[in-house]
């Protein structure tokens, strides 16, 4: 063989070598770690220094903070739009949430992400909370896309125990654990954290085994209260490491978050000794922001936002989140594109290569992985995010640009001002040496592996300060029940300037107000439906079940409540 042709074999090897390498590359695993009732400021790589957060931290510098991350202001509308795509307003679920004992659900004319995911060849699972509806099987989440479900239905559970009583009148206790459709009662009593994120590394580990890509949302019980006789619940060897935290309840929140912490801690660990972080999407992010005060109030804190989860304001909406891809090209920097939730069906369906449907599926969220993994300087994507349209309590927002209107608001105004502040005496003693407790954490000692530099205590330390939201003055208030609010939330991200009387803002505030009612043109009812007495757990074993559809079976004896009453 002359030497010509030898190099032209060689080339012709390598170049089919290339184009099967190319055509069997595996798409990225998906993994989203979702908190739920979560404050703002309750991850510390926004500065907070009263608990750390050290393994969030580390998925956050090692991979990009999602500085603009904004959600619905509630559960039930945050998942929605998670899995839909869509605005709340377009799914029927603007108003409130569900409550276990109503009979409705997501919309079933939704094509949702883990049914998009799963016709591309995922293996798709939930671990955790639903709280999209299981008044019917059609509405739970194997008849959604799941192919595997382990976790509860319903709006919150205890942290050992498993049950849940609604704060609606005469209605009984009743357990809430399903592994698929059956009832799963096994491991009762092990802290719920723990239980989800040890299910989370067994389904790992069996994908690993199996070579399967699969998408996985891990969505936790934690930071949300249990029952109101005893809403903060975590282990007591966890508690007594928050000691220096003077209000128990608080105490108690911190270690609270830091159950949390540890679970994302352990489900990189995993990916990372299954040999699959290097092929993974990981994103963490709360569903809202944390009810501080009020019903199911957490202590968590938002600050130095304005408001609370369901309110219209930054704290209500704007989330802590970070993601982390080896297809980042940025990573270790913010990501200051604002983004929401219901972008996350197209910008993941684009990571992994799925081709979407857009004129069926007519989504709301945009495409945003070619800036999510672009260059730190690539250019922002003008947008509009319709944050609350909701015609029952008469409450409007939405951003324009940066421009951001409110129209109405909740609970009388209640929950309208910064409600927390930064505890300046109980300070977590690690602080001291935190570049040190986030640099060999779990998370950054499996991270760190794939760092394109090394991460070093000033980048953390200018991450961590960029990062932290500083306000100005408050120049003119805004009572949104009497009058219009509108904000350059650019500028003025805690809400203390409302420009709606300047005139040079009239075109502004005329755009907002026509997208508004354009989409109200557009909006679905809202799905809401009263209570039905027939949901009682007293009529289900104890249970909360698909209460439209009487599904026979057998309680299993670990669920058995010894005769004892559904109290």
């Amino acid at each position: 063989m002359s030497v010509l042709s030898a190099i032209l074999l060689l080339l012709l090897v390598t170049i089919c070598c290339r184009v099967k390498a190319t055509t069997t590359t595996k798409r990225p695993n998906i993994i989203i770690i979702l908190a739920d009732d979560m404050g703002f400021d309750d991850v510390s790589f926004r500065g907070g220094r009263e608990f750390l957060t050290p393994n969030i931290d580390a998925l956050a510098y090692h991979g990009r903070i999602l500085d603009n991350l904004y959600a619905p202001a509630m559960c039930t509308p945050s998942r929605g739009a998670l899995l839909s795509g869509r605005y709340p307003a377009h799914t029927g679920t603007q108003h409130f949430v569900i409550s276990n004992e109503e009979p409705w659900g997501l919309t079933l004319n939704a094509t949702l992400m883990p049914e998009i995911f799963k016709e591309a060849g995922y293996s798709t699972n939930l671990i955790g909370k639903w709280h999209l509806g299981f008044a019917s099987p059609e509405y739970t989440p194997t008849r959604r896309g799941f192919d595997y479900h382990y976790g509860y239905w319903g709006a919150y559970i205890d942290y050992y125990q498993r049950r849940s009583q609604m704060p609606v009148a005469n209605y009984s206790m009743g357990y809430d654990f399903r592994r698929n459709m059956d009832l799963e009662c096994q491991n009762r009593g092990v802290y719920i954290t723990d239980l989800l994120t040890q299910e989370a590394e067994h389904v790992i580990r069996e994908k690993a085994a199996a070579n399967e890509t699969f998408f996985l949302m891990l969505s936790h019980l934690a930071t949300h209260t249990a029952n109101d006789n005893d809403p903060l619940q975590a282990p007591e060897e966890e508690i007594r490491k928050f000691a220096y935290i003077k209000d128990p309840r608080r105490r108690k929140y911190a270690a609270m978050v830091a159950k949390l912490d540890q679970s994302v801690g352990r489900i990189i660990t995993t990916l990372a000794q299954t040999e699959q972080l290097e092929n993974s999407i990981v994103i963490f992010y709360s569903d809202n922001g944390a009810p501080s005060v009020g019903q199911f109030a957490n202590t968590g804190s938002n600050w130095p936002l304005r408001g609370q989860k369901n309110t219209p304001w930054e704290g209500g909406i704007r989330v802590a989140g970070a993601i982390w891809s080896t297809q980042l090209q940025a990573r270790g920097n913010k990501f200051t594109q604002p983004i929401y939730v219901a972008d996350w069906l197209p910008t993941l369906a684009h990571a992994a290569g799925i081709d979407l449907p857009e004129s069926s599926l007519q989504l709301d969220g945009l495409d945003l992985w070619p800036q999510l993994a672009g260059s730190k300087d690539a250019a922002h994507v003008p947008r509009e995010i319709l944050h609350a349209l909701d015609d029952v309590w008469h409450v409007s927002s939405m951003l324009l640009g940066h421009w951001k209107y409110i129209n109405g608001t909740t609970a009388s105004g209640t929950y309208d001002q910064v409600l927390t502040y930064r505890e300046l005496d109980d300070l977590d003693p690690r602080n001291s040496r935190y570049v040190v407790e986030v640099r060999n954490s779990p998370a950054s000692r499996a991270l760190a592996h794939f760092d394109l530099q090394r991460l070093g205590q000033q980048k953390i330390t200018s991450l961590r300060h960029s990062a932290s939201v500083r306000c100005g003055n408050l120049q003119r208030g805004c009572n949104p029940l009497v009058e219009e609010c509108l904000y350059d939330i650019a500028a003025d991200p805690c809400e203390q300037n409302n420009l709606i009387y300047s005139k040079q803002h009239e075109a502004v505030l005329m755009a907002l107000r026509k997208r508004l009612q354009e989409f109200r043109l557009s909006a679905l009812p809202p799905g809401n439906r009263p209570s039905m007495r027939q949901s009682d757990p007293s009529l289900h074993e104890c249970t909360w079940d698909n209460f439209l559809v009487k599904q026979p079976g057998i309680v299993p004896l670990e669920c058995d409540y010894h005769g004892l009453p559904c109290e």
